[in-house]
């Protein structure tokens, strides 16, 4: 989800599908790539991508329109790489290891994995529409965007409302403050996880921009950016505030919106490791309490026992023994043998 420009920006757009179909037949003997053309779109895929090629080509004729933008009139080619080899042999060694597509636009092309992408591809619709409006945007205001305006826009008009989910888990939101605008095109260089994060940062600053506008969007504010190739004067002159403004209030919402979900995210990973590791003590400290309990119960009931007898004995000894007819006390009972020698009963 990428825009990579190619050196040449003079490459011209037949030579890049003629290029692109011999690599397409030529890259391996076993394999046999075709042209599927329709509108102004033509996409070159292999056999096992024929499905996949068809419903792309279907989705991208259906919904050829892009937020604020007037309608694209330029051919695109579509190159649908059959393994992650073939990819990176078509995109060059200056895109990163985890794109999923590459978009040229100087030559109005893209390159992205077939049917063997992994999970972490996403969904190839949706990965070519993102694709397909950076095309667009070069198309209406050739290199006027930064990058950061250029994905964010491109994430807006493929509604990758899950880019939201990356801000809900991010406590740099939460700790280290918002970053400025001009600052995000650092972050799609840092790495996979913190590339992530800013491709969120920027999906919420152009979709707050269009929301300052309701019923026109981006439309307004596209045609004076053509108009005045500023930024700051077409935000001014499109929502009636300065961009110092717009960021402001960029940073404040996106903060207060996301770095709550993020603290309470935190908090329940916290809580949770936590009761990981406290658990097994706990448990063992009830179970040493129950038993500690039960000794303590059975030495109050032999306490007790023991305190009725001796209550009983001394009941006994207090009272005086009857006497005989011959006014003498009754013998004594016979010791009883079993209890041992050495005992005496009472």
């Amino acid at each position: 989800m990428l825009r990579f420009p190619i050196p040449d920006s003079r490459f011209p757009l037949w030579l890049a599908v003629v290029a692109l179909y011999v690599i397409a037949n030529t890259a391996g003997a076993q394999d046999s790539a075709s042209r599927y053309d329709q509108a102004r779109f033509t996409i070159v895929a292999y056999k096992p991508d024929e499905l996949l090629a068809k419903s792309l080509l279907a989705s991208a004729v259906a919904s050829d329109t892009f937020p604020g933008l007037p309608r694209p009139t330029q051919r695109v080619v579509i190159a649908i790489a059959p393994d992650h080899r073939r990819f990176r042999d078509w995109i060059g060694p200056s895109a990163p290891e985890w794109g999923a597509a590459v978009a040229f636009p100087e030559s109005s092309r893209i390159v992205m994995q077939g049917r063997s992408a992994g999970s972490d591809a996403g969904d190839p619709v949706e990965v070519l529409r993102h694709e397909l409006a950076h095309l667009a945007l070069h198309e209406a205001l050739g290199d006027l965007p930064p990058r950061w305006f250029d994905e964010g826009y491109a994430s807006y008009s493929a509604n990758e409302v899950a880019r939201d989910a990356v801000l809900g888990a991010n406590l740099a939101l939460l700790f280290r403050g918002m970053p400025a605008l001009d600052s995000l095109d650092a972050g799609f260089a840092g790495g996979s996880l913190r590339a992530e994060g800013t491709y969120a940062l920027a999906y919420r600053a152009v979709a707050e921009l269009a929301e300052r506008d309701p019923e026109r969007g981006l439309t307004l504010f596209f045609r004076y950016w053509k108009e005045t190739g500023r930024f700051e004067s077409a935000v001014r002159s499109a929502y009636g505030i300065t961009q110092g403004q717009f960021e402001e209030i960029w940073r404040a919402r996106t903060r207060r919106r996301y770095g709550g979900l993020a603290l309470a995210a935190d908090l329940s990973i916290a809580a949770a490791i936590t009761l990981f590791i406290v658990m097994p003590f706990y448990v063992i400290r009830r179970r040493r309490d129950r038993l500690r309990m039960a000794a303590l119960v059975r030495a109050d009931e032999e306490a007790e026992r023991r305190e009725r007898e001796s209550v009983i004995e001394a009941l006994l000894r207090s009272i005086s023994p009857p006497m005989t007819s011959a006014g003498e006390p009754p013998p004594a009972p016979p010791p009883d043998e079993s209890a041992g020698p050495g005992r005496e009963q009472p």
